[in-house]
């Protein structure tokens, strides 16, 4: 049985979905691959998962880096899974660029090279934002792209982490 909880951001209302012992979802409402209906075969009901996810998410918003990460079970396929691995390792307040991503890959696996593209998809579909850190991924040369939450809400929670935001640009259209 999977069952969901909602969390009062200070950038809007977040979803979180639970297989009943880790966290399956987080994320914003209303953002790219978020289906309206999501919610709709699942329970809503008050679990241990939802509860340090909550405290997560208290600590994150007040400006803290939380000293631990919630049980977490995202599902994508082994490509995905392995990027969203490298994602946890991006430090609190730092970024990471897609090619950057796509070489350790590649260094991982002894491939010759690998697509900064393919990742991006991989980046673009994390089911768990925030915990599974996927607003630190910067384009090339620090340009801030894609964020299934939206480009907004992406500068705001590299500006919560006080990222050093003077390397990083909006890219021209």
């Amino acid at each position: 049985m999977s069952y969901y909880d909602t969390y009062t951001s200070p950038l809007g209302e977040m979803i979180m979905t639970s297989n009943g012992d880790a966290l399956t979802r987080l994320a914003f409402n209303g953002q790219k691959y978020l289906r309206e209906d999501e919610t709709a075969e699942l329970t809503q009901k008050e679990l241990p998962i939802f509860q340090e996810t909550k405290k997560w998410l208290d600590l994150y918003f007040a400006g803290k880096h939380p000293d631990f990460t919630p049980a977490l079970a995202p599902s994508g396929t082994p490509f995905r899974e392995e990027v969203w691995k490298i994602l946890l390792t991006v430090p609190y307040g730092k970024t990471i660029t897609y090619g950057e991503i796509a070489k350790r890959m590649v260094a991982d696996h002894g491939k010759e090279k690998m697509s900064a593209q393919a990742v991006g998809g991989a980046v673009g579909h994390n089911p768990i934002d925030l915990i599974i850190p996927c607003h630190r991924v910067v384009g090339k040369n620090g340009s801030l792209t894609g964020y299934a939450g939206g480009l907004d809400k992406k500068i705001d929670l590299l500006s919560l982490e006080k990222t050093d935001m003077k390397k990083l640009f909006m890219p021209k259209s």
